[in-house]
Order: structure tokens, then C-alpha cells, then sequence
């Protein structure tokens, strides 16, 4: 007798980016869809999905042991089957059956509905085929329906799939493909659902955010005003813009709108003129700075995260000083840092001159460590000064009654930024009010409280310290 769709309980193993997590999303509802019984405790599941990250070294590995943890739990007689989808997948193709042929299904990215039918097929106990392909891209569509990951205050929207560039480090363009703009009303569609189930703010993520519209003349600004000016409660955040081709008016909807926050994610990957050349990004050392003078120039209060690339082929001292420097001088607190990952299929993978891997990891332990310089006086300036920030979290309090509120303000970007964490009752996820930091904790997050008052609704954005 055939087992009932909700007797099947299924996991998800997420793993990788944020855009990642959006095909997470989407694994996750088409299997709801098929009747699954969703859960998060991966120990009660019949079947894991592992939704698997392949963006440098360290990222294969996290997924590799991924799946080697699943397969031992199967082997145990703790799971009745595991699969494998996403980028790993999509890199590899067919070549990791070899490696792991315990792997019950490997999936391509897709929109993930032939994998939910497998998923289930195999819950069941049927045979399925072991590999599933990728379908031809979609250009300009919307994504089909989510199940979020994210809390109730905020959720991704990504804009584009693919990238044009051609870094020299980067296997991206390998597994997401080409640009691939999604329409202005297929994206509007996307946030009006998303603002109607009460999300506040809205993250905008793509592998080239600031390349979005150009296959119809558009640019990223005309996407963002449209997304402000919906009605409701929401916010934007505009995350992954690449510094060439810059579309200036997007800084005049972060100093002017209301919605727009003044937040940008701004990924350069070095300073050194030799090794951006080398890298393949577009632009000298010089030409980054001048774009950052101009960004907070035009943006009074501007928050800029960006991302360096430490140990790079043929760096030297010389360049990696440098970096260090820019990070002081530009007083970038917000900022992520990874060594150099050999990839297949870059232009990058056999260049000469490689710099060894303790000393890359010195060099950008030296990054890290001017950036949380940097941060620590930034974080330590807004204590006693109001600063409206959004609840991600709520968690039981230490006084009955009470909750421990965790949020964060419009500098923090979910996920990769800091936190402010208060202590309340009468919260809510979603809820906007003002606080008064008091104090930092061990990783420089806000510890704050709620003023004497008693919690406040915020209503315009409280930009003050935020930078």
C-alpha cells in the first residue's frame, strides 16, 4: 500500500548565499506542494535534501562533508534516502556520481518541481532516475511561490540570475550562466506578495545587482523606485552592486527616499591596481576610490559594505598593505574577506606567482583586524544616541514575561552584518522602534534599551549614527 504524501517527513540542508537560500525557498514549496511533511529537524526525516554551495574551496568542502554526513546517517539506517541539488551540481554535472554513488538523486538547478516528485517517489520507497538535468534558463519571469526561511520582518528578492563579468577568481558565471534580467511586474509581483505576508524589508540580491534592466534600456534606479513606492510598510536594501557602470541615480533614492536605506553593498575584491588588473575587474585602484568618494559625497551617511579578495596570485606585500590601508583610511567596518580559492574553469586557476596559504591567511587576518579597528569605534560612537532598528527575533527574556528582542538598524544588512539585541514585552517580529544602545558585547553588536518611555513606533528612518 502506497504510503499517504504527508506521512513523508523531509529536511533541507541549506548551504551558501543568499541567493542560495532563495532556491532553498523554492525547494522548500515545491515539496510542500507535493504533500511532504516539511520539517526542521533533520533527525526525524526519512528524506535530506542538501542544497549544496560550490563558490570557492572552502564552500566544496562544507557541502562535500554535507553529504558525507547524510550518506553516513543513510548507511545507519537513519535516513531512507539523500539528494543533492544546487550549484555543486550544476558545476560538476554528472562527474560526482562517481565519487558518491549512495547519493540517491542529484539535481540541477531548476524551479525544482521534477526534484519534489522524486523526492516524494523515493519517500515512498520507488526507484527514481539517479540524476535530474537543468531546464533552459528563464529570462525575465518571476520566481514561483516560496516557502521563506527568513523571519517574518524580512525576505530576499533577487532581481537577476547570472553575471556578464569575467573575474578571474570567479566560477559564477559556470554555474548561474549569463545575465538574465527578471521583469519590472514580474518583480513587483514578487514584492506585493511578499509585503501582503507582512515583510518590512526587502533585500534585493543578484549575482550583478547594478546590472540589472539593460536588456529594455532600464536601469537599477527605475527597479527600486517602482519597489519604494508600492504601498505598504516596506524598506529596500540593495545588496551585490558592481562598482563599474555605476547607475548614479540610485544614490539619489538612498539620500531622498524614505524607503530606499541608505545601505550599499558594494563588493571591489582588492584596491592594488596590479592585482585588480589581474582579477579582471574592471577599473584601477584609483577609479574605486573615486566611485566611494562620490557614493558618500552623494549620500550623506551612506553605509558601504564591500568584500576583499586576499592572496591573490601575484600579490605582494606592497599590495596587501595597501589593503589594509584603504580599509583604515575609508573606515570600512562592514566588510567580508576570503583568501584566494584556485577555481576550474577561471581564468585565474593556473596563474603563476601563488601566494602561499598561511600567508594569504595573514594578509587577510590583517584586513580583518583594521576593519574590526574600525568597527568598534563606529559601534562605540552610537552608544546614548536613538536608533530606530527593525525585530528579526524574539526569545524568551530573563524576568518572566519579558522577551529578548534581536533586531538590527539600517547599517546592518541581515546575515552578514551586526545586531542590536534589547530586552521588552509587548514585541512583535516586524515591529520598527527606537532604542538607546548602552553597551557592546564580544563581537561588537549593539546591547541596547528600550527608552524610559517604554517602546516607541518608529516612523520615518532614523538615520542618526548609523555610519
Amino acid at each position: 500500500m502506497t504510503a499517504p504524501k504527508t506521512a513523508i517527513p523531509v529536511a533541507l540542508v541549506h548551504l551558501g548565499c543568499a541567493r542560495n537560500l532563495i532556491d532553498s525557498e523554492l525547494i522548500l514549496a515545491r515539496m510542500a506542494e507535493e504533500g511532504l511533511m516539511v520539517t526542521g529537524d533533520i533527525d526525524q526525516s526519512d528524506v535530506v535534501v542538501i542544497n549544496t554551495c560550490s563558490f570557492i574551496g572552502p564552500a566544496r568542502a562544507e557541502s562535500v562533508g554535507a553529504i558525507k554526513k547524510q550518506l553516513a546517517a543513510k548507511r545507519k539506517g537513519r535516513r531512507r534516502a539523500v539528494v543533492v541539488a544546487g550549484c555543486l551540481v550544476q558545476r560538476y554535472k554528472r562527474a560526482l556520481l562517481r565519487e558518491f554513488p549512495d547519493v540517491d538523486l542529484w539535481a540541477e538547478i531548476s524551479d525544482y518541481r521534477a526534484l519534489a516528485r522524486s523526492v516524494r517517489q523515493l519517500g515512498q520507497g520507488q526507484k527514481v532516475p539517479a540524476y535530474l538535468e537543468a531546464l533552459e534558463p528563464r529570462a525575465g519571469e518571476r520566481e514561483d511561490a516560496r516557502l521563506l526561511a527568513t523571519p517574518g520582518s524580512y525576505a530576499y528578492l533577487r532581481i537577476s540570475h547570472g553575471c556578464d563579468h569575467q573575474c578571474s577568481f570567479c566560477a559564477i558565471p559556470v554555474m548561474r550562466g549569463k545575465h538574465r534580467s527578471k521583469a519590472l511586474p514580474a518583480l513587483l509581483e514578487e514584492a506585493q506578495e511578499l509585503i501582503a505576508h507582512g515583510v518590512k524589508e526587502l533585500v534585493l540580491v543578484a549575482e550583478d545587482s547594478t546590472a540589472w534592466g539593460r536588456e529594455w534600456e532600464l536601469e537599477l534606479p527605475d527597479l527600486v523606485a517602482a519597489l519604494a513606492d508600492l504601498p505598504g510598510e516596506q524598506r529596500l536594501r540593495v545588496m551585490y552592486a558592481y562598482p563599474n557602470r555605476f547607475p548614479w541615480r540610485l544614490t539619489e533614492l538612498m539620500r531622498e527616499h524614505p524607503k530606499v536605506l541608505p545601505y550599499l553593498d558594494i563588493p571591489v575584491q582588492h584596491i592594488a591596481t596590479p592585482v585588480l588588473r589581474a582579477m579582471r575587474r574592471h577599473g584601477s585602484g584609483d577609479q574605486v576610490r573615486r566611485i566611494l568618494d562620490r557614493l558618500r559625497e552623494e549620500v550623506p551617511g551612506l553605509t558601504l559594505r564591500t568584500t576583499l579578495l586576499m592572496g591573490f596570485p601575484g600579490e605582494t606585500d606592497q599590495d596587501a598593505a595597501e589593503a589594509v590601508a584603504f580599509v583604515e583610511s575609508y573606515r570600512l567596518g562592514r566588510l567580508g574577506t576570503f583568501t584566494y580559492s584556485p577555481e576550474e574553469g577561471t581564468s585565474g586557476f593556473d596563474l603563476p606567482g601563488r601566494v602561499d596559504a598561511e600567508l594569504a591567511e595573514a594578509r587577510a587576518e590583517a584586513v580583518r583586524a583594521a576593519r574590526d579597528r574600525v568597527l568598534e569605534q563606529s559601534q562605540r560612537a552610537l552608544i546614548g544616541r536613538p536608533l530606530e532598528v527593525l525585530i528579526d527575533e524574539l526569545h524568551p527574556g530573563a524576568a518572566p514575561g519579558e522577551q529578548l528582542a534581536v533586531a538590527r538598524g539600517a547599517a546592518d544588512a541581515p546575515e552578514v552584518d551586526l545586531l542590536a539585541t534589547f530586552p521588552g514585552r509587548g514585541l512583535s517580529v516586524g515591529q520598527r522602534l527606537s532604542v538607546v544602545p548602552v553597551d557592546l558585547d564580544e563581537q561588537m553588536n549593539l546591547v541596547c534599551e528600550l527608552p524610559r518611555s517604554g517602546p516607541a513606533r518608529a516612523g520615518r528612518r532614523n538615520d542618526a549614527g548609523a555610519r
